[in-house]
């Protein structure tokens, strides 16, 4: 119901990351988060300075607000793969500062191993991935997110953001143990009853009502 408190529930823990804005951006994601119904469920990993956060379910362009607005409670900045392009201008410095991870599609190192060097380049790093890789229905989710943790040596962050609840959820660190077969099934299992805006889309019951 609009209006009710994100942390109706509990009381989230952020990371411990401190500052000015960072505290104003926390106090403004609260505010926009009660506002539209949206609630926060879990702490923050205090020990993940830089992990691969698992964004399912992906059905709406709207999933990236909500994700936003969490990440800025949570006083977390995500950072997304973009093409290379976005950022070869003048104004590439702020698309970065947006949090832009620019891979080259062309280069011969391929994007898992691009993503693994940002990570090694950062002292700090929470890159936001869906493993759908597109909002539309899939019967497979690609598995591009687990190999850039395994490559770069990360853990995984899992979160659900589940439109039946209107809940963002942190359900915490994953260690994938280089065996995807077997870890998937347990990183889905996160998901079970999670609905997407658009239910049919999300992969786990794709091609349902």
């Amino acid at each position: 119901m609009a209006g009710t408190s994100p942390l109706s529930r509990s009381r989230p823990k952020p990371s411990n990351r401190t500052g000015v804005f960072a505290s104003l951006m926390r106090n403004l994601a609260a505010l926009m988060l009660a506002v539209t119904g949206w609630k926060l469920e879990g702490d923050w990993p205090q020990d993940a300075e830089k992990a691969v956060l698992v964004a399912a379910p992906h059905t709406s362009n709207w999933d990236g607000l909500w994700m936003i607005f969490a990440a800025a409670y949570y006083r977390v900045k995500l950072r997304w793969m973009g093409k290379k392009s976005l950022v070869d201008h003048p104004l590439g410095w702020f698309v970065k500062w947006l949090g832009c991870v620019p891979v080259d599609r062309k280069s011969a190192s391929d994007i898992v191993e691009q993503t693994a060097a940002a990570f090694a380049e950062s002292d700090r790093l929470t890159l936001a991935v869906a493993p759908e890789g597109t909002r539309s229905a899939m019967t497979e989710w690609k598995s591009g997110f687990y190999r850039i943790a395994i490559k770069a040596g990360v853990p995984l962050i899992i979160t659900v953001l589940d439109y039946g609840t209107r809940t963002v959820k942190i359900a915490g660190l994953f260690q994938p143990t280089g065996d995807y077969q077997a870890d998937l099934p347990l990183i889905k299992a996160y998901y079970a009853n999670a609905e997407g805006r658009h239910k049919g889309n999300f992969s786990l019951n794709a091609g349902e009502d």
